[in-house]
């Protein structure tokens, strides 16, 4: 092969290899649908789930940050500065997720019947 062509060799078995992902995948997602139906949605456990999710964030951000404090030398700045950021964030997303659930039971109580 010279220099700058193009190896259609290879092109041709990454696309056969997509190809037979493609074929496992969608024949993975018939045999779910044929042996159980789809489980429903729970959304008291998913807000509980996120709810611990950010939890566990600030409360590991806590631990890094106090052990960095008492001079643990195998906790770096970057890992607690990083690790507060993380549980900053998911704090303010949730804090989001709360406005915007609080904002459509006003709506909702709102609406006249």
């Amino acid at each position: 092969m010279k220099p700058g062509m193009i190896d259609t060799s290879r092109i041709e078995a990454m696309v056969s290899q997509l190809k037979a992902a493609a074929a496992a995948a969608k024949g993975d997602v018939k045999q779910v649908d044929e042996e159980k139906p789809a489980a429903r949605a729970d959304f008291a456990a998913a807000l509980r789930a996120s709810l611990d999710s950010v939890n566990n964030a600030q409360h590991n951000a806590e631990q890094l940050g106090q052990r960095f404090a008492l001079g643990d030398d195998s906790v770096n700045l970057s890992d607690v500065m990083i690790s507060m950021q993380k549980a900053n964030i998911s704090f303010q997303a949730t804090v989001q997720v709360r406005n915007k659930l609080v904002s459509a039971y006003q709506d909702i109580m709102n609406m006249q019947v």
